[in-house]
């Protein structure tokens, strides 16, 4: 019994052995590219199959994550199963599982992975380019709105400045005509002025003479109506 229990170990070991160098020699002879990875109905069918069986062994804790390749919603993920020595390979979309391949051959699983890496690269390209054209639609929105309120500040600055020059001229111009007019009564008055210091002079003059200036006496007034007296010749 004990016989047959090392046989059958052995067979299996064996078999192991087999198959896993049948896969390393079938990843030398044909490498994986991303064109070669095409979608196993009955691995991956979301229900069951490997990608369901990969759930489990995430919530059971038995995978080791070796690396992951991330390129937008898109990835690829690498996993290790110690206990029976299996490579896990997914690529995910989001947070959902989309494809998953097993394999007992680390060289089988690098191609794998690098072909899946590689695969999501490529699916990742349109929705980064268009998560940088939404990018850049926002950017070329906020910068129009930014200068189109900056131009409506200048505006607002240019039709006060306006505003602004238009008084100051007019301010401008009463105040010539104000200086005009002041002008012309600074000469009157200087004129004026002049007038009452010659006034004052004269007068200051007479009262600073010492002799006594009498006003010179009226004429006598001649009547209109007196008679006239006739003279008498000589007599012969």
């Amino acid at each position: 019994m004990i016989g047959s229990r090392k046989v059958q170990r052995y067979s299996r070991l064996l078999i192991a052995l087999t198959f896993t160098s049948a896969s390393a020699c079938a990843s030398q002879t044909h490498p994986l590219n991303a064109s070669d990875v095409q979608p196993n109905p009955a691995q991956n069918n979301a229900s069951g199959g490997t990608v369901a069986y990969l759930h489990q062994l995430i919530d059971t804790h038995q995978l080791i994550q070796l690396r992951t390749t991330i390129n937008g919603d898109y990835g690829t993920t690498l996993f290790f199963q110690p206990e029976k020595l299996s490579y896990y390979v997914a690529m995910f979309h989001g947070d959902v599982y989309w494809q998953v391949i097993q394999t007992e051959s680390e060289r089988n699983a690098e191609s794998i992975y690098s072909a899946f890496s590689q695969r999501s690269e490529k699916l990742a390209e349109v929705d980064i380019d268009a998560l940088r054209l939404k990018a850049g639609n926002a950017y070329a929105e906020q910068m129009v709105a930014m200068n189109e309120k900056r131009l409506q500040n200048l505006q607002q600055d240019a039709a006060r400045q306006q505003q602004q020059a238009q008084l100051v001229a007019a301010q401008q111009q009463q105040a010539q005509q104000q200086a005009v007019a002041l002008s012309n009564d600074l000469r009157a008055s200087s004129i004026q002025l002049d007038a009452v210091k010659e006034r004052i002079r004269v007068l200051e003059a007479q009262q600073a003479n010492t002799e006594l200036i009498l006003p010179p006496p009226p004429q006598p007034a001649v009547p209109t109506n007196a008679p006239t007296t006739a003279t008498a010749g000589p007599s012969n």
